[in-house]
């Protein structure tokens, strides 16, 4: 049972995102807040990159949820 879901928000997917799920969420919004684009932010790119990295890892997953 997952009780934060603070990182899955990040990448605007379900804590039952399957791992394709997630990379694509990672992809979309780290397009939208890239720093080189006119509406960048530099400080969400880094938590969107965080989120992905945990994430996106099965061990660091299991122990984030």
């Amino acid at each position: 049972m997952v009780r934060e879901t603070k990182l899955y928000d990040l990448l605007g997917v379900t804590p039952s995102a399957s791992d394709s799920e997630i990379k694509k969420g990672y992809r979309k919004m780290a397009l939208k807040y890239h720093p080189d684009k006119p509406t960048g932010n530099e400080e969400k790119f880094k938590q969107v990159a965080e989120a992905f990295q945990i994430l996106s890892d099965p061990d660091k997953r299991e122990v984030y949820d």
